[in-house]
C-alpha cells in the first residue's frame, strides 16, 4: 500500500460530476463528469472550422452548454494546438482538435488540454480527464458538486 507523505500538498475533494466555467471560452457554466479513466478532456463542439490568425491556426466552433439543451448555443474560438488521435470509453479511435484553455472551478483557475468532439448522444457536455486534475485534486466518486453548486 502506498503511503501518502506528511509533506505531500492538501488537495481539494471533488465529486464525480461538477459545475465549472471556461471563460475564455465565453462559457459561464457547463455541467463536466469527472473521469479519472479518461486521460485528456472532452468539450462537446460543433460546426468546427479551422482559419488563419496572423501566424496562428485558430479554430472556430459551436458549443451547446447546458444538458438536454440544443437550443443556447455559445460561438467559441481558440488557437489550434494540434489534432490527436483519441480511443473513446467503446474503444473507437477518432481524430480531434485539442485547445488549451482555462477552467475555472471553486476557487480555482488553471489551465488545461480539450479535445473538441460531438457529445450530443452522452450524458455530459464536458468530460474533466485524470490530466486535469492530476496533483489538484482528489476524487470522491460518492459525492456531487463539492466545489461547485448545481446548474
Amino acid at each position: 500500500m502506498r503511503k501518502i507523505k506528511d509533506e505531500a500538498p492538501q488537495l481539494s475533494i471533488i465529486g464525480w460530476r461538477e459545475t465549472l466555467s471556461l471563460p475564455e471560452l465565453n462559457v459561464g457554466r457547463v455541467k463536466a463528469k469527472i473521469d479519472t479513466g479518461a486521460r485528456t478532456s472532452a468539450l462537446h463542439a460543433f460546426h468546427c472550422q479551422e482559419f488563419p490568425l496572423e501566424d496562428k491556426t485558430m479554430i472556430r466552433f459551436q458549443i451547446h452548454p447546458i444538458q438536454r439543451n440544443n437550443q443556447k448555443t455559445v460561438l467559441a474560438e481558440a488557437e489550434l494546438l494540434e489534432y490527436r488521435k483519441v480511443r473513446s470509453s467503446g474503444g473507437h479511435a477518432q481524430i480531434r482538435p485539442v485547445i488549451i484553455t482555462t477552467i475555472k472551478l471553486g476557487e480555482q483557475q488553471w489551465q488545461v488540454e480539450l479535445t473538441l468532439t460531438n457529445r450530443d448522444v452522452m450524458g455530459f457536455r464536458m468530460l474533466l480527464g485524470r490530466q486535469a486534475v492530476r496533483d489538484r485534486f482528489l476524487v470522491d466518486p460518492s459525492q456531487s458538486f463539492l466545489q461547485s453548486d448545481r446548474q
